[in-house]
């Protein structure tokens, strides 16, 4: 961490550039005394990423923002806000604390907070981010696991990062650095609360089948993409896990909740007077049954997943009044899609929605909202749609 950086005039500089090409910039010779224009760049580019991701850091003063990939690595203010809403106590440990986000907000629910990092650069910056952002957090350059040994504290969190030598093969936790697998047992021997962050690309079952003690799994999505898979885990042991999805957006909350189950029956239907496709983070826990259940509605087929009703209700994810529906033969087809301006979803269908919108030369937008799928006939539809908005 270069401290020059944070001087009046490089930080001036720097707010004057956000828009400058930096590809052009980098080649040109910095006119500050120890301060390369390679870091500088750095920073541009680090405040940039920081407006959507991490607003209260970018409109905070000589905030110092590390290389790019722990931008991307790191969890953004929406989601640490969230997460920081699932703990308590008096005194928490970040084992694997990085840029500091999730500790800072933890400090906001949390009395006494220790942040954790191995990477001596990563924590020096935090540190003077958090002074910045004047928040008192106990930043400490020490592996977490080793560093709890011989303390206890009301809640640990920890958000492991998978190992490069394991890419391409199947993705499980004992994959993953730390291995909370392994340190399952001694984690949950110093604290009450013990909360894992785990990448969306993680199966749920498989986690489940690797981890004891689990009492909530959240599925935490922004903008209908899935970001974060948390799992809350307790001394007391419960039979009964509580999967809770949740899309974060704008203008909305959407959320549900049920008992995790590893296998479902479910009942089908052919499409009736409206459309449901349920978002993100309920696609990723896969509990139709429970949904179609809650919400009085039905599923099109076992691998296509639309649901359907007679009358309309409200649901986590887009819905739609559907206008006609026809068999997907080009025959009967052609008059009413060839050249025509709509919107394309597939699902469980056989052809992707670039070759679908090339072979009907389809184009984007307009208020036609077009799903190929097929119904648990196995028959391939077409269904046009109105979307219904909240």
């Amino acid at each position: 961490m270069n401290k020059a950086v944070l001087y009046t005039e490089v930080q001036d500089f720097i707010n004057e550039n956000l828009n400058t090409d930096t590809g052009k910039l980098i080649f040109k010779k910095s006119n500050f005394s120890g301060v390369a224009m390679r870091e500088i760049v750095q920073q541009i580019e680090g405040k940039r990423k920081a407006k959507e991701k991490l607003p209260t850091w970018f409109k905070t003063n000589a905030i110092y923002y590390p290389p790019k990939i722990n931008l991307e690595q790191t969890s953004s203010e929406t989601t640490a806000r969230y997460k920081s809403k699932l703990v308590s106590g008096k005194s928490l440990a970040d084992l694997t604390g990085g840029l500091g986000i999730d500790s800072y907000y933890f400090s906001k629910e949390i009395k006494e907070v220790f942040h954790f990092e191995t990477n001596k650069t990563l924590s020096e910056i935090a540190r003077h981010n958090f002074s910045q952002l004047k928040v008192n957090i106990n930043c400490i350059h020490q592996d977490g696991i080793e560093a709890i040994k011989n303390k206890t504290f009301d809640c640990i969190y920890i958000d492991p990062y998978r190992r490069s030598d394991v890419k391409g093969k199947v993705f499980l936790l004992s994959d993953c650095e730390p291995d909370v697998v392994k340190n399952l047992d001694y984690l949950l021997e110093r604290c009450s609360i013990l909360l894992i962050k785990t990448s969306p690309m993680l199966d749920i079952s498989a986690g489940l089948k690797e981890l004891h003690s689990v009492c909530e799994i959240h599925i935490v999505a922004v903008e209908n993409e899935v970001k974060e898979l948390l799992w809350l885990i307790k001394k007391v042991n419960s039979s009964n896990i509580l999967i809770k999805t949740i899309n974060i957006s704008k203008n909305n909350l959407e959320t549900f909740e049920t008992e995790f189950v590893f296998e479902e029956t479910i009942s089908f239907s052919s499409p009736q007077k409206y459309l449901y496709e349920p978002n993100a983070a309920v696609m990723k826990s896969g509990m139709f049954q429970a949904l179609a259940e809650c919400f009085q509605v039905k599923k099109l087929a076992v691998n296509t997943h639309l649901f359907t009703s007679d009358a309309l209700v409200e649901f986590p994810g887009r819905k739609f009044e559907i206008e006609k529906i026809l068999p997907y033969k080009k025959k009967g087809l052609i008059e009413f899609v060839q050249g025509i301006k709509a919107n394309v979803t597939t699902r469980n269908f056989p052809e992707t929605v670039d070759s679908l919108k090339k072979r009907w030369k389809i184009s984007d937008g307009g208020d036609t909202y077009l799903f190929f799928t097929t119904d648990n006939e196995n028959n391939k539809l077409v269904v046009f749609c109105r979307k219904i908005k909240d």
